[in-house]
C-alpha cells in the first residue's frame, strides 16, 4: 500500500494517530516500529533508544525515544505488552529505522499483554488507506 509516497505492508496493524505499527508472530510475540509515514513526517532520525528489556509498556505511552534534526521525541507504543527484545543494532545504526522501517529498522518485540483492549484502537493496515490519507493531509505530507 502507498500513501503520500510512503509505503506500509498490508499484514501489519497500526496505531494511526502514533505512526507506529505492530507485526504479529505466530507465536503470539509482536515486533513493533515506526511507519514509513511518520517517519516521513519527522524527518531525519540521528538517535534511536528503545525501551529495555523486561520494561512494560502500555498502548500509546512511549516505547522509545529518537533524536531527530530540530528535537527530541518519544515513540508510542502500538501495543501494551512486555518487552522481550530490542533492536540492538539501532545503537550503532539508527537511520536503519528510517531506510527499512518494516524490515531492519523495527524497534522492539513484545509479548502482547491486552491485545483484545489494544486492538479496538488500531486499524488493519490493508483498511487504513482513508486514516492514513488523513494523516498525510494533516501534517501536509503530500
Amino acid at each position: 500500500m502507498l500513501t503520500a509516497g510512503a509505503t506500509l505492508p498490508e499484514h501489519l496493524w497500526v496505531l494511526v494517530e502514533h505512526q507506529t505499527w505492530a507485526e504479529l508472530g505466530p507465536d503470539g510475540t509482536a515486533r513493533v516500529g515506526i511507519t514509513a509515514l511518520g517517519l516521513k513526517a519527522s524527518g531525519e532520525l540521528y538517535m534511536c533508544r528503545p525501551k529495555p528489556v523486561g520494561q512494560e509498556l502500555e498502548q500509546g505511552r512511549s516505547m522509545a525515544v529518537v533524536e531527530l534534526a530540530k528535537s527530541i521525541v518519544s515513540v508510542k507504543s502500538p501495543l501494551s505488552g512486555r518487552v522481550l527484545r530490542i533492536n540492538e543494532r539501532l545503537a550503532e545504526q539508527p537511520e536503519l529505522v528510517f531506510r527499512d522501517p518494516y524490515g531492519e529498522g523495527w524497534l522492539l518485540e513484545l509479548q502482547p499483554t491486552r491485545w483484545d483492549e489494544d486492538q479496538a484502537a488500531l486499524v488493519k493496515a490493508s483498511e487504513s488507506m482513508a486514516a492514513m490519507e488523513h494523516y498525510a493531509w494533516l501534517n501536509q505530507l503530500r
